[in-house]
């Protein structure tokens, strides 16, 4: 973290010595990763001569923290970063307001950090405007790696287990269901 120009620029300098370089990046480089910064400085510096560029899909945490959930995604969904370092505050409000009035799915990245600790809370406030308080939530904490824990909880009592940057928070719209300890969404079909 804070060094991802630094890693992109070398990783280009490398390649344009005709190396075969990867940029690495966790989940989806397309998907809070790697690839669009690395693509920007492309861009910036018209490198897009110089070599060849493949972006190589992975599976987004936020994926992979709903078929853990069960099927939240069901229908249209939104995803906001709650990280303000690049983005400001005030634009991750508004997207807030403007996703949890729509009723589609919020899912929740970089919840909370050890020096950002008041934007889940203020979030859950947001959301609490337009929704249930027993409005389903999944919290999915460290997806795929030692220590995963999936909880089910409520919009209301969510702030009561641990969440961290490791935690993805999925709030479920107004026909999210709870069955069997899975987040159902349906997507309307008539049974």
């Amino acid at each position: 973290m804070t060094q991802e120009v630094e890693r992109c620029i070398r990783a280009m300098q490398e390649a344009a010595k005709g190396k075969r370089v990867a940029l690495i990046s966790s989940g989806d480089p397309g998907v809070y990763g790697m690839a669009g910064l690395a693509l920007e400085i492309i861009n910036k510096k018209k490198w897009w001569n110089r070599f060849d560029i493949e972006v190589i899909p992975g599976v987004p945490v936020i994926h992979a923290a709903a078929a853990r959930l069960g099927a939240p995604l069901m229908n249209d969904y939104a995803v906001i970063s709650l990280s303000d370092l690049l983005t400001p505050w005030e634009v991750i409000q508004k997207r807030l307001h403007h996703a949890a009035q729509s009723d589609m799915v919020v899912c929740l990245y970089n919840p909370k950090s050890k020096k950002r600790t008041t934007n889940i809370k203020e979030a859950k406030s947001i959301l609490l405007h337009y929704r249930e308080p027993a409005t389903p939530v999944g919290l999915a904490r460290n997806v795929g790696r030692k220590g995963e824990t999936i909880t089910i909880t409520t919009l209301n009592k969510m702030l009561r287990y641990k969440i961290d940057m490791v935690t993805i928070i999925i709030i479920g719209n107004s026909s999210t269901i709870v069955h069997n300890n899975h987040l159902i969404t349906p997507r309307g079909y008539r049974l």
